[in-house]
Order: structure tokens, then sequence, then C-alpha cells
């Protein structure tokens, strides 16, 4: 994956409790309607556990072209060769991360204000998550959702990809887009769907629209 090229959905993982099975069966289906960013992100599991699911995913998301991000583990992304890191704010500042995976790998970094948006920006990553824009039970530890006007100051005061997170789901996925949201990152709309396909094939109808109208407009 090209920095500056990133896919608009930014499918992030979670095994419902239902393991490696479900897992890997709803990332599949992603990647077959086209998902091709996955952040491999479970916090419960040790680190065995762990790197034998991330190089189950590399393997997977190999075969489609689609690039693998480990969420906060450097060692579990470097023992896997995923193509980089997703770091929290309590985690390794990007440019600590960037000397011990390698300038060839992506960094990401989950941002919930203007502040941090920022400092990520200038500590070297080269893309952020913003939220919780919506409300959503997953992002409740992070307070209130900040709402559709943080994320356009976000958007408007940084220069890497800024992908929305927090109760995105079809049906406000494209209004984040036009608020200059470089995409969307989820879980549940497509982690928790009964079919994982066809759930994310109209997340990226949905968001391909909505590029169009924008380029067009």
């Amino acid at each position: 994956m090209i920095r500056g090229t990133l896919p608009s959905l930014y499918l992030i993982t979670d095994m419902m409790g239902l393991g490696d099975e479900h897992l890997l069966r709803q990332v599949k289906g992603a990647l077959d309607a086209g998902v091709r960013l996955v952040q491999l992100r479970e916090k419960l599991l040790e680190g065995r556990a762990l790197l034998h699911i991330a190089r189950s995913l590399r393997g997977l998301t190999s075969e489609y072209g689609a690039s693998l991000i480990v969420n906060d583990r450097l060692d579990i992304a470097l023992l896997s060769n995923a193509d980089g890191v997703h770091l929290g704010q309590s985690g390794f500042p990007p440019g600590d991360a960037r000397k011990i995976i390698g300038s060839d790998k992506l960094i990401g970094v989950s941002t919930h204000g203007l502040d941090e948006a920022m400092a990520a920006e200038q500590e070297g990553a080269d893309f952020i998550t913003f939220g919780p824009v919506y409300e959503t039970r997953s992002k409740a530890a992070y307070g209130a959702p900040v709402g559709i006007d943080a994320l356009k100051a976000v958007c408007a005061a940084t220069r890497i990809p800024v992908y929305a997170i927090g109760g995105i789901k079809n049906d406000n996925a494209a209004e984040v887009l036009q608020n200059n949201a470089s995409g969307v990152a989820l879980i549940s709309a497509i982690m928790a769907a009964p079919d994982a396909k066809e759930a994310a094939g109209r997340l990226l109808y949905t968001l391909k629209t909505e590029k169009i109208r924008h380029d067009t407009a």
C-alpha cells in the first residue's frame, strides 16, 4: 500500500467472542467485497494467540493484495510481516515506532481531539482515526461523540488521511466524506453483519458514489 493512496474503508476486527473462525470468515467476506485495509484489533488476546491470528490474516490479506495493520503491538506486526501498526494515545509515539518497524511501514494513530490529531501528524503518523464521531458502545470509554463539526475541523487542520470512526454505518458514511474525511473506520457494521460481503459491498458502493459525486461537483 502506497502512502497517499489509502482506501476509503478501514476495517477493524472484533471476534465478538466467537473465535478465530468467525474473525477470518468475516474478514474474508469483506475482502471478497473489495475491502483492502484491515486492522487486527484483539486486545484481550495474549501474544501467542494474537500472533497466530496475525499470521493467518497476513496470509489471507496477501491473497487479495490488501494491507494488514496490527493494533499497538509492534512485535506482532514485525513477526507477522504486517504492513504497519496502529497506535493508541497511550502507546509508543509514532516517531519511536518508526525506528522499530522501519520507513516502509504504515503508522496510524487513534485521536479524539484536534490537539491529538495535530500532534500525531507532527510526530510522523501516516494517517489517523478520529472520533467517536457518532454514538457507539465500543467507543463509550472515550466520552461523548465529538460530532461532525469537530471532524471537519480536524480534516481542515491536517494534511494526512483522516478516517472517521465511531458509530459509522452505511446510512451516515457519506456524511463524513461530505465533511472532508478521507474515509471511514468501522467494526460492527461488517464484523457483526450476518453477511459480511454484502455489508462491506454496500458500504464500498456508498463511499465510491459519494467520492464520484464530490469529484464531479
